[in-house]
C-alpha cells in the first residue's frame, strides 16, 4: 500500500473540511477520573460549548493510553467526524510522552481506515519539545496506517484503504524546522513500511537470491553503492559461516553491502550496520517443532531492517560513512545441509564446532561482522532474529542489548528516544567457558547444550568476531522484529521494522 501523503496546516481545526478530525483526550485520576482535552483540541473543545467531553465519555471514552472514541460532530465543525485518543493521564511539564503519542495517533489513522482525509489536532509545545512530538506524530500516523498489500485473489468487501491524506496542524504551517520534520518522518516511515513489507512477504516469494534483487533494485538511484556476493564468491572469499547454512538449500545464500559516504566530510565516524537475512529458518538438520514454524519466514527481520535504513540514510545524508552487511541464507535440510559435529573455518580465520544447526544465525552474522571489520569501522551495529532466550528474558517489546559500553549506551539512548526499548545485557566469562571447544577455537553454542543464558551465548559468540578497537552493539530483535498478534498503538500485525528509527537516531546522534 502506498504511503499517505503529509501536509502541516496552521488553519483554526474547527474549520478544516475533512472527513475526520483526531483529537488526544487525558484522563485526571485526581480528578475522579474526568476527562480533559488535550492541547491542540481547544477551538473544536469551545465549539460544543464545554460538552465535548461529557459526549465522549457517554460513549465510553477513559483517556486510557491508545483508545479510541468516535464521536459524530452534526455540523458543530467544519469535520463530520471527531475521533478523540487516550493520552493517558495530563502530563506534569509541556510535551507530552512521545510513545503515548506516538502510539496514540498510529491507532487513531488506523481506526479511521476507509477516509480519504484525516486532520490531527494533538498536543504540540511551543519550546524546544516541539520537533521531537512533532517528530512522534508523523511517524504514529505513517507508521499506524500500514496494511500489508496481501495476495488475496477477490475483492475483500469490508476491506478498507488506509487514509490517503494526513493534515497535521502546527501553530506555522511555513515554519522550516517543522517542514523538515515532514520530510525527515517520510523517508523514515517509507524504509519502515519496506521493511515491513519484505518481513510480511511469503517465504517462497523471498528467498536469499530474491531478497539480494529486491534491495538491489530498491537500491537504484539512491546513490549507495551496491556489492552482492553469490555462492561461489562466498565460499571463494572464506565465508565459512554463511556458506555452511546456506548450503543446503537449492536457493543459493547471498552476502549484500550498501554503502554511504558523506560529501564534504573530512575523516567522518564510520559505522557499519549487520543484520540476519535468514529468509526461512527450518533448523536445518536441527529441525525445528511444526508449530509455529511458518512464523520464520521472519527470520530476515534484521537483514530488512538494515537494507531499508541504509535506504534512509542515503536520503537523508548523514555526516557519518555508513555501511550495511545483510547476509543472507535459507536453513533447510537436506544431503548437502551443514551438520552438528562439523567444523566451520570462519571469515576471520576463527573454527567453529556446530553442535546445533539451529543456531544459524549467529554463524553468517560472525561472517558479516568480521567482514564489516575487515572494511574498516568505527562502530558496529548489528540486528538480528536470533535467540528465543530474548523472548523468555524481555518479552515481545524490549530487545536484548549486548556488546561494548559505548555502543551499547548509544543504542540504548537511541532506543529510548523513538520508542524502541533495549535492555542491556552482560556477556559473562562463565558463558564462553561453556562454548569451550575440544577440537575447534569455539563452540557455535554451549558444549553440554545447555540452553541456559542462550540470548547471553548468542552475544558472546558474536563477540569472536569483532576486530579489536571496534565498538559493537548487538540487538537481539527475537520479539520486537514481528508482530503475531492484532494490531496494536503503530504497530500491526506481522514485520515491525525495529530497530529501523533506533539505529537513525544514533547515526544522528554521532552525526
Amino acid at each position: 500500500m502506498s504511503q499517505p501523503s503529509l501536509a502541516l496546516v496552521d488553519t483554526d481545526p474547527a474549520e478544516l473540511a475533512v472527513d475526520a478530525i483526531v483529537i488526544g483526550l487525558h484522563s485526571q485520576p485526581d480528578d475522579g477520573g474526568a476527562l480533559l482535552p488535550a492541547a491542540g483540541a481547544e477551538s473544536i473543545a469551545a465549539a460544543f460549548d464545554g460538552k465535548l467531553t461529557s459526549t465522549l465519555a457517554l460513549l465510553g471514552a477513559s483517556g486510557a493510553p491508545g483508545e479510541v472514541t468516535k464521536l459524530a460532530t452534526l455540523g458543530t465543525i467544519a469535520a463530520p467526524l471527531i475521533v478523540a485518543v487516550g493520552l493517558g493521564d495530563e502530563p506534569s511539564g509541556s510535551a507530552p510522552e512521545l510513545e503515548k503519542l506516538r502510539r496514540g495517533t498510529g491507532a487513531a489513522v488506523r481506526a479511521l481506515a476507509g477516509s480519504a482525509t484525516v486532520a490531527l489536532a494533538l498536543p504540540l509545545p511551543d519550546d524546544e519539545d516541539a520537533p521531537g512530538v512533532l517528530r512522534a506524530i508523523l511517524e504514529g500516523a505513517l507508521l499506524g496506517g500500514y496494511k500489508f498489500a496481501g495476495y488475496k485473489t477477490k475483492p475483500q468487501p469490508n476491506r478498507r484503504d488506509p487514509v490517503a491524506q494526513l493534515q497535521v496542524h502546527v501553530p506555522d504551517a511555513a515554519d522550516e524546522a517543522a517542514q523538515a520534520e515532514v520530510t525527515r518522518a517520510e523517508v523514515v516511515a517509507r524504509s519502515v513500511r519496506l521493511a515491513r513489507d519484505w518481513v510480511n512477504m511469503p517465504p517462497n516469494e523471498l528467498r536469499p537470491p530474491s531478497f539480494a534483487d529486491a534491495v538491489v533494485a530498491a537500491a537504484q538511484g539512491s546513490g549507495l553503492e551496491v556489492e552482492v556476493l553469490d555462492f561461489d564468491e562466498l565460499k571463494a572469499g572464506g565465508y565459512g559461516g554463511i556458506v555452511a547454512v546456506g548450503q543446503g538449500s537449492e536457493a543459493p545464500p547471498r552476502l549484500v553491502k550498501l554503502s554511504y559516504t558523506p560529501e564534504g566530510v573530512e575523516s567522518p565516524k564510520r559505522v557499519a550496520l549487520v543484520g540476519k537475512g535468514i529468509t526461512f529458518d527450518t533448523g536445518g538438520i536441527s529441525i525445528k517443532p511444526s508449530a509455529g514454524m511458518w512464523e520464520m519466514k521472519s527470520d530476515m527481520a534484521g537483514a530488512a531492517a538494515i537494507g531499508a535504513a541504509m535506504l534512509a540514510v542515503a536520503a537523508l545524508k548523514p555526516g557519518v560513512a555508513v555501511s550495511g552487511y545483510l547476509a543472507m541464507a535459507e536453513n533447510m535440510p537436506s544431503g548437502s545441509a551443514y551438520r552438528p559435529g562439523d567444523v566451520i573455518t570462519m571469515f576471520n580465520g576463527k573454527r567453529v564446532e556446530v553442535f546445533n544447526t539451529d543456531a544459524e544465525g549467529r554463524m553468517v552474522l560472525g561472517d558479516a561482522i568480521a567482514r564489516a571489520c575487515a572494511d574498516g569501522t568505527d562502530y558496529v551495529l548489528e540486528a538480528s532474529t536470533l535467540t528465543g532466550g530474548q523472548v523468555i528474558a524481555l518479552g515481545k517489546r524490549i530487545a536484548g542489548l549486548m556488546g561494548s559500553g559505548p555502543a551499547t549506551e548509544l543504542v540504548r539512548a537511541a532506543g529510548d528516544k523513538v520508542g524502541e526499548p533495549a535492555w542491556p545485557m552482560p556477556l559473562p566469562e562463565e558463558v564462553r567457558k561453556g562454548m569451550e571447544s575440544d577440537i575447534a577455537d569455539i563452540c557455535q553454542t554451549n558444549s553440554n547444550l545447555d540452553r541456559a543464558g542462550h540470548m547471553l551465548q548468542g552475544g558472546v559468540f558474536l563477540r569472536e568476531f569483532v576486530a579489536e578497537g571496534v565498538e559493537w552493539a548487538h540487538v537481539d530483535i527475537a520479539g520486537p522484529g514481528y508482530h503475531a498478534g492484532e494490531a496494536t498503538g503503530y504497530w500491526t500485525k506481522g514485520g515491525t521494522g525495529v530497530p529501523i528509527r533506533t539505529f537513525l537516531q544514533a547515526i544522528d546522534d554521532l552525526a
